[in-house]
Parts: C-alpha cells; sequence; structure tokens
C-alpha cells in the first residue's frame, strides 16, 4: 500500500507534467497573457505564491553595478509580516500605533542577543543604529539587519512599519546577476497580481545601475511554487508605463 506521502508526490508531479504541456509550447510573451496563464494553473489544495525570475545585464562585481531596493506592492503580498521596532522615546508610540509586533529598546535587544528571532522585519532609527549595530552577527546571516537603503533605519518608523505590514518586497541580485522575488498569491486574481507584478518591475527598471551598459532585462520568468515557468518578452516590460 502506497503511503501518503508516495501518493502526494506522484498527484504533484502529474500536475507538474501537466502544467508543463500547457506552457512548454508558449513563446515569450507579454507579463498579462503570462499571468493569466499561471492564474488557469494555480490548482492544488494550497494557495501558491507567484515568483518572479530574471537575468540582469550587469556584473555584480563591479561595485557600481549593485542592484539592491525595496518596493511596496499595492496588494501586499499575501504573507504576513512580523515587525519588530528597536526605538526609543515617542517612536516607540508610533511603531505601537502602526502595527509593530514588538516594540521595545534595550531590553529588544537582549532580547535578540539571547537567541529570540521570531520575527520577518527589523525597524530602528539613525540613532540606536550603534547599539543594532552589535547584533550584525546575529542579524546578518539571517538577512535581518535594517539597512537605510531598504527603508528600514528612518525616523519615520510609522511608515516603516506600515509598509512592512502591507507587504514590501526586498530585491537583491545574486553574484551571477539573477534576482527572484515574488508577487503575492494565486488568489489574488490576474488584475491585483498584475499590479503588483508593474510595480515590482518598475522598481527594478528604476533601480538600473549607471555603469551598467548593453540590455539591462536579458530574461524575466514568472511562475508558482510548484509550476514551470513561462519566460515573458522584456520588450513589453519596457513599457510598463504605457500599459497594455
Amino acid at each position: 500500500m502506497l503511503s501518503k506521502a508516495v501518493i502526494f508526490m506522484r498527484k504533484r508531479s502529474k500536475r507538474y507534467l501537466e502544467s508543463r504541456k500547457k506552457v512548454e509550447n508558449l513563446k515569450k510573451t507579454s507579463f498579462q497573457t503570462a499571468i493569466q496563464t499561471i492564474a488557469e494553473l494555480g490548482g492544488g489544495k494550497f494557495d501558491q505564491t507567484v515568483d518572479v525570475a530574471m537575468r540582469l545585464g550587469i556584473d555584480p562585481k563591479q561595485s557600481d553595478q549593485q542592484v539592491r531596493s525595496a518596493v511596496t506592492l499595492p496588494h501586499g503580498t499575501g504573507k504576513k509580516t512580523r515587525v519588530v521596532a528597536i526605538v526609543k522615546g515617542e517612536k516607540e508610540q508610533e511603531a505601537k500605533e502602526a502595527g509593530a509586533d514588538l516594540v521595545g529598546a534595550n531590553d529588544v535587544i537582549e532580547k535578540i542577543q539571547n537567541g529570540w528571532l521570531e520575527f520577518d522585519k527589523l525597524i530602528t532609527t539613525p540613532d540606536m543604529m550603534g547599539q543594532v549595530s552589535k547584533l550584525g552577527k546575529v542579524l546578518g546571516p539571517k538577512g535581518l539587519m535594517p539597512n537605510p537603503k531598504l527603508g528600514t533605519v528612518t525616523f519615520d518608523v510609522g511608515v516603516a512599519v506600515k509598509n512592512e505590514k502591507k507587504g514590501k518586497v526586498e530585491f537583491r541580485v545574486d553574484k551571477t546577476a539573477n534576482l527572484h522575488a515574488y508577487i503575492g498569491k494565486i488568489s489574488f486574481g490576474v488584475d491585483k497580481l498584475k499590479e503588483n507584478f508593474k510595480a515590482l518591475m518598475e522598481a527594478i527598471l528604476k533601480s538600473k545601475p549607471a555603469g551598467a551598459k548593453g540590455v539591462y532585462l536579458r530574461s524575466v520568468a514568472v511562475s508558482l511554487t510548484h509550476s514551470p515557468s513561462i519566460r515573458l518578452d522584456t520588450h513589453s516590460i519596457l513599457n510598463l508605463s504605457e500599459g497594455e
């Protein structure tokens, strides 16, 4: 008798093969068509995440060709984000009112030093970075260290917390010039996914390094958590502001 795990894997493999057949003859297309196709593939018992993968025409080895930033998606990410704010004084109340899950200063720093890492984002103010920097060895490897470029080191604490809770996505190119991000859940529907995708791509286009030469968007593809990817026509992405 087959185990439940084996049955599940066989069903998932069957769905994947069926999905692959639907997209293998689909040539590079617009993001509108790709997302519509992905929505049709969104079977299964759980709400899958829509992923975006791309290769950029940059040289990551050059310090002036790094691509790293963040964008708040208009319809969020579909994921619950646990936010910690390490702040003092009036900023504590500001963080609480904005919805931070834990607010404090030295007490929170000590808690993290003792191994507590049950959060997704850490917000702090510039005047607290001297103390927060002591947590570098703990937060750095987990990707939790606050960064002014990503809006997590700021005096606008309330805005920063709200953005994180609403659904802010960070993106960063890797050593091979590849970049990965996500734009929400398949349950969002085509229109909301399209708007989230547009916001992400506009942010990436605006992050093009001045030193980058030639074609910036080499390739872009979208997929579900468990589905084959669909390659996009990069020309349609470059004209996002004009609509389709």
